[in-house]
């Protein structure tokens, strides 16, 4: 897999998995085309993570993440492998424990070498096997690397607070990619 490629040691780690009645074509292009914007849990979980930005800085200057993956890669996330209908992994740099995450731009060839102290590189990917005739397997897995010993700690306790959230976000995204999937096989 993608992820084992791109990031094969953690110090965290987070996996969900949905069954989709549709094919594996119509699940890797809802899961391409993700956008979260309509639900109300993720944009106010956004919204939640962004505060800190709007209390330090000027509003018109604090940083709006985006509810699609295209979003997310204006944001700092950056395209780390793809196999068509099948995987796709993005990657992040950044002090996530920190208001606003600071993210640090970096691009595909960057991340893999990336090692600075003080930061911790993460790894999302979605993934699709089909399981069943008409029955296919969505997962999503995020693996989180900590690059020295005080990154690792303060992501420990961050993570503490934010995981059940996070995975939240995530069963949210998978939720959405199979209505879309499902809602494109139906309608051939």
């Amino acid at each position: 897999m993608l992820i084992d490629d791109c990031l094969p040691r953690y110090d965290a780690v987070e996996r969900h998995r949905i069954e989709v009645n549709a094919a594996s074509d119509l699940i890797y292009d809802a899961a391409v085309n993700l956008d979260l914007s309509d639900s109300g849990i993720v944009r106010a979980l956004f919204r939640l993570r962004e505060l800190p930005g709007y209390l330090r800085w000027k509003p018109s200057r604090a940083r709006q993440v985006g509810l699609t993956l295209h979003d997310l890669m204006d944001n700092g996330f950056v395209m780390l492998g793809e196999r068509p209908t099948e995987e796709i992994a993005l990657g992040v740099v950044g002090r996530f424990w920190t208001p606003g995450g600071g993210i640090k731009h970096v691009d595909a060839s960057e991340f893999a070498a990336f090692s600075s102290p003080g930061y911790a590189k993460a790894v999302w990917n979605f993934s699709v096997r089909e399981i069943a005739h008409a029955t296919t397997e969505l997962k999503t897995e995020t693996r989180v690397l900590c690059l020295d010993g005080s990154s690792r700690w303060r992501f420990k306790l961050y993570w503490t607070l934010v995981a059940p959230f996070s995975g939240l976000i995530r069963m949210e995204a998978l939720r959405a990619i199979k209505r879309t999937a499902e809602a494109k096989a139906i309608s051939g």
